[in-house]
């Protein structure tokens, strides 16, 4: 039997920092979420919206250094004002939003909510859990694969539906 050595090495390339959106209402939330992305800084910019309506003006009126249009949005389902299925539809209804990816972060685990959020175009589907440490391993699990492995689409202008 051979054996095969394999020696890996890396080039060291500048991380591109990612624009994530996070549309969550819940302030404890928003707090744990900036606390862990923010500590990322070398993959990720964060920008936050409260509610629906708040998330919808900001990806309408975004694409400057201001306000840069995300790479990633993580929203959570029960939104104020525009729940977070309406908003889903609308993003990915707008050719210049649809190729976002969207990962839906809520405590909802009904199966409706599951199914309804894939058949708008969510690209995930996430259960918050109920204890501190199993929430940071979640970020971290997110954080190495949608901003660390996973390559993002470029930022491009599209016509809008």
């Amino acid at each position: 039997m051979n054996t095969l050595d394999i020696n890996r090495t890396t080039k060291k390339h500048p991380a591109r920092v990612a624009s994530v959106l996070v549309i969550e209402d819940n302030p404890a939330d928003i707090g744990l979420l900036k606390t862990f992305l923010e500590g990322a800084q070398q993959t990720c910019k964060l920008q936050i919206a409260q509610d629906g309506e708040e998330a919808l003006n900001y990806l309408n009126s975004c694409g400057t250094l201001e306000k840069p249009r995300p790479d990633l949005i993580i929203m959570d389902l029960n939104l104020p004002r525009m729940d977070g299925k309406e908003l889903l539809s609308k993003v990915k209804a707008r050719d210049s939003l649809k190729g976002i990816p969207v990962l839906v972060l809520t405590t909802s685990d009904s199966e409706d909510d599951v199914r309804t959020c894939y058949q708008l175009g969510a690209n995930c589907y996430l259960n918050k859990p109920g204890d501190l440490e199993a929430i940071i391993e979640l970020f971290q699990i997110v954080e190495n694969f949608w901003l660390k492995s996973v390559r993002l689409p470029q930022v491009g202008q599209g016509k809008d539906s």
